[in-house]
C-alpha cells in the first residue's frame, strides 16, 4: 500500500484508505484487493474512535482546537486517541514545548467531547479486550 501524503495521517484517514481498497475484517472477502497485514490493521482501527469519526469531525476539531497552539503531533493523538478528560490528554502534551499560555485540559476535554465522536459502549469493551489480549 502506497499513500502519497504531505504530513503524518491520522487513523480514520488509514482506515478510509483502506476501505476504499476493498479491506475487511473478513480477510477472504478481500482476497487479492488488500494483503493479510493491511486486514490486521483494518481490524484494529475499526475497534478505536476512528471508526466513528468523519472527515467533519477532524475538520471541525482541527478548527477549534487552533486556539490552543497544539503540534501537529498533539492534535494526531487527540483525534486518534479521543482522551474524554484532563488526565487523559496531558500525557499528549509535548513537555517540551514552551506555550505561551498553558492548554486548559478541562476546557480541550470539553471541547473534544462535543466534537469527535464516542465510541459505543460495546466497540470499546471489544477493542479493550482485544488490546489486553495482545499484551
Amino acid at each position: 500500500m502506497k499513500i502519497t501524503t504531505l504530513g503524518a495521517l491520522t487513523n480514520f484517514e488509514v482506515l478510509d484508505v483502506l476501505r476504499s481498497r476493498g479491506a475487511s475484517s473478513d480477510p477472504l472477502a478481500a482476497l487479492g484487493s488488500v494483503s493479510l497485514s493491511e486486514c490486521k490493521v483494518f481490524d484494529y482501527l475499526i475497534q478505536t474512535p476512528a471508526s466513528v469519526q468523519t472527515r467533519e469531525d477532524i475538520d471541525e476539531f482541527m478548527k477549534r482546537c487552533e486556539k490552543y497552539r497544539l503540534l501537529m503531533a498533539d492534535k494526531l493523538h487527540i483525534v486518534n486517541f479521543r482522551p474524554t478528560c484532563p488526565e487523559e490528554i496531558e500525557p499528549f502534551m509535548d513537555e517540551g514545548v514552551k506555550r505561551q499560555e498553558p492548554v486548559d485540559s478541562e476546557e480541550l476535554a470539553h471541547m473534544i467531547s462535543e466534537v469527535l465522536p464516542h465510541l459505543e459502549p460495546k466497540k470499546e469493551a471489544a477493542a479493550q479486550n482485544q488490546t489486553a489480549i495482545e499484551v
